[in-house]
């Protein structure tokens, strides 16, 4: 043992030797934290390769651009707080030579930017003045955090999604629904999604069992190859948020999803995006508690318009949710709901009152009618009497819930502001959460817009 921590100590002395002879010929320093993860400083860039023992507990600096080398962990009981105005770049690399910035269970992210200066998380190629196209995807990973709230899934804590299974500070999920993950606000998310192996992409921003005492307000994402934000589990309050241009969905859930979101808006592009919104209840097994039933206000969905053949929702895999004082705009198909043979699917939500599409404004979605609007996606087993009945009472509710449809053209994929002077036909939240508002969308008729200036989509 004496001569193996002897050969040990003196590898380590000769490497610290090279290490410091080669900074100092090519001006480079490498310096480490705390907890010994790697910082290779050269200029104004700093290389971060997390070996292990994460970030420690730490501030990133507007000063210097910090690239992240593979994934680097936030660990438990750790703190990175990025100062405003930070750009922090992912290296290119797919599989297990994808990067991404990853907050484990009992990690905290602290990045607070402005409307003057935001934080960014973008690829490396990016100069920041427009050499990569709007729609560029998947040129690294993303941003993923991991807390410690509920999961409808067994055994109660799962690997996420975009991670290799072998890594354990990839687990997320168990009993604190208040769980505290630290705070993410003017941040611009871009060009993510990059592909870890089997068409297994990073989601733009990814929340696996992510608490209530996270703040989550006035995020970007833009270009990500699959969702926008992806969420599992957990209770996460999620306000002011723009997604565009994503090769997938614009707001996706899972596992028990409970979340509260006010104001987010996707705007797709026309040639490429999925669903608006993919909901989904869990899978393992459908019927687990506690239900994905969040509470959305004012979203704004605006589609690939006419002859992509895409859905503004998805409810399947016993997913509810609310959905209030919403617009939707320009999709070629509706909102479907899912309706099994077996009794625990998203229909059975519907009929429980734990799914709901409520004072909400459609221009343009299917054939303008509340039958093609709503409809159901009915499964193997269902008799096509019971599949016509259950879509006759979705479609009913649509009047019953004090949906409107217009012809008028309010919105656009440029221009998501309706005009002023828009009805304002919406229903106040009670939940002290929300901001107390009537307008249908996610920006007020004739307001101002709260992306424009930090966001990389309204710059253009």
């Amino acid at each position: 043992m004496k001569t193996i921590l002897k050969n040990a100590t003196l590898l380590f002395f000769m490497t610290s030797i090279f290490l410091f002879q080669r900074c100092k010929k090519e001006n480079v320093s490498t310096i480490k934290d705390p907890d010994a993860t790697e910082y290779i400083v050269e200029d104004n860039r700093v290389t971060v390769r997390d070996h292990g023992l994460g970030t420690g507990t730490i501030t990133w600096t507007s000063d210097k651009i910090w690239i992240l080398d593979h994934l680097v962990f936030v660990n438990e009981g750790q703190t990175l707080t990025i100062e405003t105005g930070t750009v922090i770049k992912g290296k290119s690399g797919q599989e297990n030579d994808a990067s991404a910035l990853v907050v484990a269970r009992g990690g905290r992210l602290i990045a607070v930017g402005t409307r003057e200066n935001p934080i960014i998380f973008t690829a490396e190629a990016d100069d920041l003045n427009g050499n990569i196209p709007l729609n560029q995807r998947g040129l690294w990973g993303g941003v993923i955090l991991l807390g410690k709230a509920k999961l409808n899934s067994s055994p109660g804590e799962t690997a996420i999604e975009g991670i290799p299974t072998t890594e354990p500070r990839g687990l997320y999920g168990g009993n604190d629904d208040n769980d505290n993950s630290g705070i993410l606000k003017y941040v611009s998310i871009r060009h993510g999604g990059t592909d870890i192996g089997e068409g297994n992409e990073i989601n733009g921003l990814t929340l696996g069992g992510v608490g209530s005492k996270t703040i989550i307000e006035y995020i970007e994402i833009i270009a990500n190859k699959d969702d926008g934000v992806e969420i599992f589990g957990g209770r996460p309050g999620l306000k002011h948020i723009l997604v565009s241009f994503c090769g997938d969905d614009g707001l996706d859930y899972d596992e028990g999803c409970r979340a509260r979101i006010q104001f987010y808006t996707v705007i797709q592009d026309p040639d490429a995006g999925d669903r608006l919104g993919e909901h989904d209840g869990g899978t393992d097994p459908e019927t687990g508690e506690p239900y994905a039933i969040p509470y959305i206000y004012n979203a704004t969905f605006i589609g690939r318009g006419t002859g992509a053949g895409k859905r503004v929702i998805t409810f399947r895999d016993n997913a509810g949710g609310h959905y209030y004082n919403s617009l939707f705009a320009n999709q070629v198909k509706g909102i479907d709901v899912e309706l099994l043979a077996a009794n625990y699917d998203s229909y059975k939500q519907l009929s429980d009152n734990n799914l709901s599409v409520e004072h909400c404004l459609f221009q343009n979605i299917a054939d303008g009618t509340a039958a093609g609007i709503f409809r159901i996606s009915a499964g193997s087993g269902v008799f096509p009497t019971d599949s016509a009945a259950a879509a006759k009472i979705w479609a009913e509710k649509f009047n019953v819930w004090k949906n409107t449809i217009t012809d008028k053209v309010l919105v656009s994929r440029n221009n998501p502001i309706p005009p002023a002077g828009t009805a304002q036909n919406g229903i106040e939240p009670t939940d002290p959460w929300f901001d107390k508002v009537t307008w249908q969308g996610a920006f007020k008729p004739g307001g101002e817009n709260w992306a424009a200036g930090w966001t990389l989509f309204f710059r253009h």
